[in-house]
């Protein structure tokens, strides 16, 4: 077989051959390449913890800022709810106040008119027992013709509405 001989002649050449294409490509890609390539991955994985232990740190200034936030919220709505809890006191005080003095008005002005009520009723029931006696002395004239005094007439009629 000529092709197995073929091989026996040429193998130690494809050997050598094979080896220094190892060498050549361990050297300049093992040796040149990849501690590059290597040294490009650490300082992209750096930057990476870099920005998140920049980000945590942000994250812990945003969590402290926001609870700063929520204390000051909190004390400004006190307050505010304090301010506004003094102002229904005061707006209740001055309502009161207001209310006594339009009570007092009220009152007097009632009183007021009871008293010229009374005074009308008063002078009505006089007119009224003036009329009425006048009435009784004319009606007892007329059907008796007899003249009453006006003494007699007014305690007929005031007899009669007392009894009524």
């Amino acid at each position: 077989m000529p092709q197995i001989a073929q091989i026996a002649e040429t193998y130690s050449s494809q050997i050598f051959w094979l080896l220094v294409t190892f060498g050549f490509v361990f050297f300049v890609i093992g040796l040149g390449m990849v501690p590059k390539v290597q040294g490009t991955a650490d300082a992209r994985d750096a930057k990476i913890s870099g920005d998140l232990d920049a980000a945590k740190v942000a994250f812990a200034r945003a969590d402290e800022a926001e609870a700063d936030y929520r204390v000051r919220d909190a004390e400004s709505r006190a307050a505010a709810q304090a301010v506004m809890a003094k102002a229904k006191g005061e707006a209740a005080k001055s309502s009161e106040t207001k209310l006594a003095a339009a009570d007092a008005d009220v009152a007097s002005t009632i009183a007021a008119a009871e008293a010229r009520i009374q005074a009308a009723s008063t002078a009505a029931l006089a007119e009224i027992e003036t009329v009425a006696a006048d009435a009784a002395r004319d009606m007892v004239a007329r059907i008796s013709g007899v003249e009453a005094s006006d003494e007699a007439a007014r305690n007929a009629v005031k007899a009669a509405l007392a009894h009524g």
